[in-house]
């Protein structure tokens, strides 16, 4: 059994990553809400949904209680506070609202959440390949549930460029990390800053995965 301190301190990184990336994809949820012109309920229900959903999904098929954002109340209450001072700094700033203004926190969220989600279903003794799934549907599912209440297909699905893919590669890192015995504070590190980075580099490059183009051939 690992020593009361080591609990400790992944217990607290993995609550300092998970507030981080929550509020990294409210803040995506926001501007998505935004740009859409949502209403102040809108946005709210937006940036929570794409801040808590994944990690819900993660809790629920693990059976994990309470959920995350339930052990940690105040949370939603300093969702509700950014979505208040956010708005009205965008009404008094005339602040232009772009898509890629939203891919930057989404990038973010997408990588810690990815880390912590692998974390939470190792420690909670599931298989390799399972953890690593569960990582990448923490990071990748509250993005999803943000585009089709926006009433886009999901950009994860349909933008071509690596999202979900970043999030697995991560959830890799932190497996290889927890295999090699590396501290697992380390690991979360390590696994979030290879998804974000990758995510990062595809925005900037422009990188993107091949198309399907089956029924394609032979058309006018």
């Amino acid at each position: 059994m690992p020593p009361l301190s080591h609990v400790l301190s992944l217990s607290n990184a993995q609550t300092v990553i998970e507030a981080v990336a929550t509020v990294a994809f409210a803040l995506s949820g926001l501007v998505e809400a935004a740009r859409k012109r949502l209403d102040a309920v809108g946005v709210v229900m937006v940036a929570g949904l794409t801040a808590f959903g994944g990690g819900s999904l993660r809790d629920v098929l693990l059976d994990r209680r309470p959920f995350f954002w339930v052990e940690h109340a105040s949370w939603l209450w300093s969702l509700l506070a950014l979505c208040i001072v956010a708005m009205l700094f965008l009404r008094a700033r005339h602040f232009a609202i772009t898509q890629r203004a939203m891919q930057w926190p989404d990038a973010l969220g997408l990588g810690l959440f990815a880390a912590t989600g692998t974390q939470i279903a190792l420690a909670a003794s599931m298989p390799a390949i399972v953890a690593v799934l569960m990582g990448m549907m923490t990071a990748a599912f509250g993005g999803v549930l943000r585009d089709i209440v926006c009433n886009e297909i999901p950009r994860a699905f349909s933008d071509h460029q690596p999202y979900a893919i970043c999030a697995f590669i991560g959830g890799w890192v932190v497996v290889a990390a927890d295999a090699a015995q590396v501290p697992d504070t380390v690991g979360l590190v390590a696994g979030s800053a290879t998804a974000v980075l990758l995510r990062i580099a595809a925005l900037y490059t422009g990188w993107k995965l091949p198309k399907w183009h089956a029924g394609e051939r032979g058309r006018p």
